[in-house]
Formats: structure tokens, C-alpha cells, sequence
């Protein structure tokens, strides 16, 4: 059956950005390696692509300013960004279903609601300058932290349910893509503190600021081109034996012996590999504590951004609505406007509920209610649904259930004998982004080449 047999210093599993630095990164070292990727492309979570004559970016886009090892990445990789499009109002819904314009980053909510949100942001930024992303376990509090939902802790700090709300959304909807009743404070603090605070959390000018000309897609592919042939696509990994000798990955058609491997890919997947023997006890248990969010990202393409000649940004944001955020996300250089929406978590659950048909009248409904009736009618229109994708299962990354973190993430990056894990899901800063990957990668590398050494 095994047709091919192939010996490398490193295997790597995966040729996402993670994978493909990892890999970069060793043979800059003098180490050989070979990556193994199971879907026909490279780039994992990112994917640029063509749908209906229009470039969409189908995976994750966005470069924000404090993402130094994606921003370092791009340059080196001779890639262009460009700001997304801001001018203008930015559109708010309100719990009576009335769209507010408003500029600047606090939502037009009322003084007394205005003032909870900016007392609890207070608050919430000096307990996350506290946490340091690579080892959140470690503060304190995190077991306290780690008892309590992100829900139930903003709603002990007020009875305000539309500043609960807007608060619980950064975390909840838009970056992790779960309920918020379902994972914990320490969790949220995480993503804040990965981000460098939550006031950056929630301010889409930083969050959201920049986007790679052609498509962000361009990292992993132009990452990839420098390794040739030791990018092997079709290949997905169905056994990996190891030892104190080493590895041994299977694929269908190959047969892979090297001295150590590199898992880059999602860690919800570890469980498609028969690894012989078994990962450790505290292994299995961890793995059974993390599970990826879920969020259908919408792309709706018209003949061109309408919404500008209202004096509108493209940025809308409601707790409230089934698109609970979207932006203008027009193409540099491109004639026609693209708007682009994020059906989050319970609500991505339901509309899959829904036919197609059905599905796509209920988001271009809601992207109406801040936009205007134009909305409805793009001339391209497309659903990112990461949660049927085989070699995903969800998105954007993965996170702990309630108690999860305190009790397993220090394991979540140690090595297994001959075995490192680097992907987004488990960075401090830039975790769940392409910059966490690309930090991931350089340091399993890091760690590998001075391994080598020793």
C-alpha cells in the first residue's frame, strides 16, 4: 500500500501558517523536513478564493497593529496591506430594533448604560494587564476565574442587560463563536489578554485594521513555494508511531521516518490520527476539554459600496441582530463594494436549520436592517461555513469548556516525547490569529533546532 518512503529531521503535520513558519524555520536551521497537509491546498484556516468572478477571503484577513509576527511576515514575504474602510458613520441596533449612526468606538446606548459599559471596560483591563497570555493558569485567581461563565460574572457586576451584552459580545460572538454562558471568565480574559487588552478587544479600528493586498492566502502559499517539494498536499496522516528513536507517519501513499513531528494543525483533529502508541492519559483528557466555536462569515458582493453614498463605514455592530457585526470589506483597487457579516455561535447553529434559500434571505434581512434595502440584493453572495469543512470543524480556533483552562493548559503546548504541537488555538499573544500561528511556529522551531544542538 505504502508506495513511497521518505526520511526527514522533521515531519510536519499541517501547512497552515503554523506549519509551513515551523518548517521554514528548521531549514533555515540546516534541518530537512517534509510537510504533510490532508486538504488539496495549503493554508489551513486561511483561503483566499475566486467565487463567481469576485475574490473573497473565505478564511481569516485581518492584520492588526499589534500582530508584529504577521506584520514582520508580510514585509519579509514582499506582500502589501491596505487599511480597511472606516470613513464615515458606523451603524449600532439597539434592543428596540432601531438603527443609531454614530462615530467613535462607544456604542450610542444611553448615558447610564454608557457609563456601566465604561466602568466594567475599566475594570476588565486591569484584571486582563494582569494575565500573561502564554500561562493565564498561573494568576492567582485563574481557578476562582475559571468557575465562572463570562455571562454570569458581567451580569453579578450589573443588571444593565444591554451593556451585558455589548460586554459579553467581544469574547463571546465575535472572537471565541460560543455562547457566552459556556466558557469561563478566564477564558474571555485570555482573548482579551492575547489581544494586549480588552479596550483593543473592542475597538474594531485596531482589531480589525488592515488587509493584505490579494488576499492574506498569499503568507501560507508564498511560505510553502520556498519549501518546494517538501509541501506535500492529498497526504493526511493516518498513523504516527513514536519513540525514543524517533517518528514514523503514515499517509496512504507515503511512509514518513523522522526524528521528531511537528502537529500543526487544529487540535480537535489529533483524534484522526491513531497514534501508537496512545498520546499520555493527561492527553486524551485535555483534548476532551477543547472544542472550536462556530461562526458562518458572509460575503455579500454588489456593484458597488452603496452604503459609502449614505456617508456610512460598512461597520455595524447589534447584539441583537443575526449578523451580529460586519464591515466593509471591498478589495483594494475593486469598483464593486463588498460587505462582509458573522453569524455567530447559537444563531449559526439555527440558520443551518434553515434551507439555503431561506438561510440567505434571513442574513441579507438583517445586514438590511443596518445598510438599507440595497442590502438585499448583492450580485455575488457567499457563506465561509468553517463548521462543515473537514479538516477544520469550526471556527476560529479552539477553546477550553467551563474549568478547562486553570486545569489543562500548561499541558497544551509540552511536547510528547518526540511529538510538538504549534498551531493559532494554542498562542498567548495572537492566539486564534494567523499572527499566534506564525508565533507558534517559530517557537516549536526554536525549541527543535536547540534540541538538536544539545
Amino acid at each position: 500500500m505504502n508506495t513511497q518512503e521518505l526520511t526527514r529531521d522533521v515531519v510536519i503535520v499541517g501547512a497552515g501558517a503554523a506549519g509551513l513558519t515551523a518548517a521554514n524555520e528548521l531549514r533555515k536551521a540546516g534541518l530537512s523536513v517534509v510537510v504533510l497537509e490532508a486538504r488539496d491546498r495549503v493554508g489551513g484556516r486561511l483561503w483566499t478564493d475566486v467565487i463567481d468572478g469576485a475574490m473573497l477571503e473565505i478564511g481569516g484577513q485581518w492584520v492588526s497593529p499589534d500582530q508584529d509576527a504577521l506584520i514582520e511576515t508580510v514585509a519579509e514575504l514582499g506582500l502589501e496591506t491596505y487599511s480597511r474602510y472606516r470613513d464615515g458613520d458606523s451603524v449600532y441596533i439597539g434592543p428596540d430594533g432601531e438603527r443609531h449612526r454614530f462615530t467613535g468606538e462607544m456604542f450610542p446606548v444611553s448615558p447610564e448604560t454608557e457609563a456601566v459599559i465604561a466602568e466594567i471596560t475599566e475594570r476588565l483591563d486591569a484584571m486582563v494587564a494582569e494575565i500573561d497570555p502564554d500561562r493565564p493558569w498561573e494568576h492567582p485567581k485563574a481557578e476562582e476565574w475559571d468557575h465562572i461563565t463570562w455571562d454570569a460574572w458581567l451580569r453579578a457586576q450589573t443588571d444593565d442587560d444591554e451593556a451585558v451584552r455589548n460586554l459579553a459580545f467581544a469574547t463571546g460572538s465575535a472572537m471565541l463563536t460560543k455562547p457566552t454562558h459556556t466558557f469561563s471568565l478566564l477564558q474571555s480574559l485570555l482573548m482579551a489578554a492575547s489581544a494586549g487588552s480588552y479596550s483593543n478587544l473592542v475597538d474594531a479600528d485596531f482589531i480589525l485594521d488592515k488587509r493584505v493586498v490579494g488576499g492574506l492566502q498569499q503568507v501560507p502559499l508564498h511560505l510553502a513555494e520556498r519549501l518546494g517539494d517538501d509541501v506535500l498536499l492529498n497526504q493526511p496522516v493516518r498513523t504516527l508511531e513514536w519513540g525514543d528513536e524517533g517518528v514514523t507517519a503514515y499517509t496512504d501513499e507515503l511512509t514518513v521516518h523522522a526524528r521528531r513531528a511537528i502537529l500543526a494543525l487544529a487540535p480537535v483533529l489529533y483524534n484522526r490520527i491513531s497514534f501508537v502508541p496512545p498520546l499520555p492519559r493527561r492527553q486524551h483528557q485535555l483534548h476532551q476539554h477543547l472544542s472550536m466555536g462556530f461562526v458562518v462569515k458572509v460575503h455579500a458582493v454588489y456593484d458597488r459600496p452603496f452604503w459609502r453614498e449614505q456617508g456610512l463605514s460598512g461597520t455595524a455592530f447589534s447584539p441583537y441582530e443575526l449578523s451580529h457585526e460586519a464591515y466593509d470589506n471591498t478589495n483594494y483597487g475593486d469598483e464593486r463594494g463588498t460587505l462582509v457579516g458573522f453569524v455567530s455561535d447559537q444563531n449559526a447553529d439555527d440558520v443551518f436549520t434553515l434551507s439555503a434559500e431561506e438561510r440567505k434571505e434571513r442574513i441579507l434581512e438583517s445586514l438590511s436592517h443596518y445598510y438599507g434595502p440595497e442590502a438585499k440584493n448583492p450580485i455575488v453572495y457567499y457563506e465561509s461555513d468553517w463548521g462543515s469543512e473537514e479538516w477544520t470543524r469550526g471556527a476560529y480556533a479552539a477553546s477550553f469548556d467551563m474549568g478547562g483552562l486553570h486545569r489543562y493548559g500548561a499541558d497544551l503546548r509540552t511536547p510528547v516525547g518526540p511529538i510538538s504541537f504549534a498551531c493559532s488555538d494554542m498562542a498567548g499573544a495572537g492566539y486564534q490569529h494567523v499572527d499566534g500561528a506564525i508565533r507558534m511556529g517559530r517557537l516549536v522551531a526554536e525549541q527543535i533546532v536547540e534540541a538538536a544542538r544539545a
